[in-house]
């Protein structure tokens, strides 16, 4: 989110969408043999007249260079829309052949897909799977003894406390495998008053003040920050750079998490000259959003915040807050092979550190914790995450995305068409979510459509600015909501 002035610079699934059980096909097996594949099919959301769904496919025979899975329907159910994968349906069966940049699947190696379908009555998990002909989930060697439907089980009670975190499928979960869903608010103040020679935080970090967040039932607190303050670059005051600047961060991490709340850390200001299309400001340092974080400093910044966090997991890791070099590229393409390569981008005259780069230098470390990615367009833009999606070893990697009322894709069709699919493969967390009206109608929108889809956000933000032009959701650090903040804390409330 662009700041304020205080800060010195300023429809498929439709509203019936409720997340359901995960239905697996059994694996079956004579004698505890390993199955030429195994295919794991979910049903991640459902409602009256259709469903979302997802396969998770396992090759544990010889490698293949392309692959073909196929399936039956067998209640009439009628295939609409898939992603990775070419999706076909003939009659009752089905059928998803790789795509060119997925068809390679070696000894081992999974891939994953998705769709959604219509119906008109009963769902059942498709009776069997074929990867290239071959049946999967059974020893092709024997005849196997069908395992009994597993009578139902109770979830694993969420971890007290700030859970460490890990990604398993398209959900956060802590170590006990219970899902997380990460609802919260942002802190903003790091990312700019060290810069600005104001401090470290704008408003109290105290004790107290954290306590009142954990207040309004919030359980992750964002603490954006700068790079160049990190630091310690000669242009920060030193008692607000470097070593001082890091203590500061871990008190507050501290904290956060002594209230039982996931910290979330991220770099929101960077270095770099960038004076083309939305430039936020002509400084080279780090003084505004820049369109995509630098291959000079950003690189070290997660080195140095990574080897300060590596052994607490339950820490969060958000990458680069609003990346857009959509608005200073001439395609599509371009944009997206910026964000997850960087390198030289047109548009851009500083050597860019894509997504791919950063991942490397947090997994470097040795680091494991959940990363966050946001797409282009102010993290608004999703439509390519999946197919640009940069390879973290760890398998820890999470999409971000921001949304507010007056963003792009600001309404359910869009959700539906370009956030179903992403969060359908990983997990999604929205960490900002707001609007410049002094009011929460649309925010209610958001956490609806994400609450039917047990999906992650965080409001945009704890800080006393006036709600029509930050948007902030406080008017005071001991909780008290302005007319937008209190439809998140009511909302909050009531489910927490």
């Amino acid at each position: 989110m662009r700041h304020p002035p205080r800060s010195g610079l300023l429809a498929v699934l439709g509203a019936a969408v409720a997340l359901v059980g995960t239905a697996v096909a059994p694996v079956l097996t004579a004698s505890g043999a390993t199955p030429a594949c195994t295919v794991e099919y979910s049903v991640t959301s459902s409602w009256d007249a259709g469903f979302q769904s997802s396969v998770r496919i396992t090759n544990n025979q010889a490698a293949l260079s392309s692959w073909s899975l196929g399936f039956d329907f067998g209640a009439g159910q009628k295939l609409t829309q898939g992603w990775n994968a070419k999706w076909s349906q003939a009659g009752t069966t089905v059928t998803a052949a790789n795509e060119s940049y997925n068809g390679s699947l070696g000894t081992g190696a999974s891939v994953s897909a998705g769709f959604i379908a219509s119906r008109s009555g009963s769902n059942p998990v498709p009776a069997s799977f074929k990867l290239n002909g071959t049946t999967c989930n059974v020893d092709s060697g024997s005849t196997p003894t069908p395992t009994p439907t597993p009578s139902p089980t109770v979830p694993p009670a969420p971890e007290a406390g700030a859970p460490a975190l890990r990604v398993s499928g398209n959900k956060l979960v802590d170590s006990g495998g219970a899902t997380r869903r990460l609802l919260g608010v942002n802190r903003s103040g790091g990312e700019f008053a060290c810069v600005q020679g104001n401090g470290i935080w704008d408003g109290p970090v105290d004790d107290a003040s954290v306590k009142a967040i954990a207040d309004w039932k919030v359980n992750t607190v964002r603490i954006p920050l700068n790079e160049e303050c990190w630091l310690g670059l000669s242009n920060i005051k030193p008692e607000y750079a470097g070593a001082n600047y890091i203590a500061a961060v871990k008190d507050l991490v501290a904290k956060v998490k002594a209230h039982g709340m996931t910290p979330m850390v991220e770099l929101h200001w960077s270095w770099g000259l960038y004076t083309g299309n939305s430039a936020g400001c002509s400084d080279v340092h780090a003084g505004c959003q820049k369109p995509m974080p630098d291959m000079q400093y950003s690189p070290a910044f997660w080195t140095s915040v990574a080897n300060t966090f590596k052994g607490d997991q339950a820490v969060v890791f958000d990458l680069f807050n609003e990346p857009y070099p959509d608005r200073a590229t001439s395609t599509a393409a371009q944009a997206w092979t910026c964000w997850r390569d960087g390198g030289t981008c047109p548009g851009i005259g500083y050597e860019v550190a894509g997504m791919q780069d950063l991942i490397d230098a947090v997994r470097a470390t040795g680091a494991k914790n959940v990363i966050l990615a946001g797409g282009l367009a102010y993290s608004n833009d999703l439509t390519q995450w999946l197919t640009y999606k940069p390879t973290d070893p760890a398998g820890n990697l999470a999409a971000a995305w921001h949304i507010y009322n007056f963003n792009s894709c600001a309404g359910e069709s869009c959700w539906n068409s370009t956030l179903a699919p992403v969060a359908a493969q990983v997990p999604l967390v929205a960490g900002e979510i707001g609007e410049n009206t002094c009011a929460h109608s649309f925010v209610d929108r958001v956490m609806k459509w994400f609450d039917d889809r047990s999906l992650s956000y965080l409001g945009w933000t704890w800080n006393t600015w006036n709600c029509a032009t930050g948007p902030s959701l406080i008017s005071g650090y001991d909780g008290t909501p302005t007319a937008f903040g209190i439809g998140l804390r009511d909302h909050l409330r009531a489910i927490g």
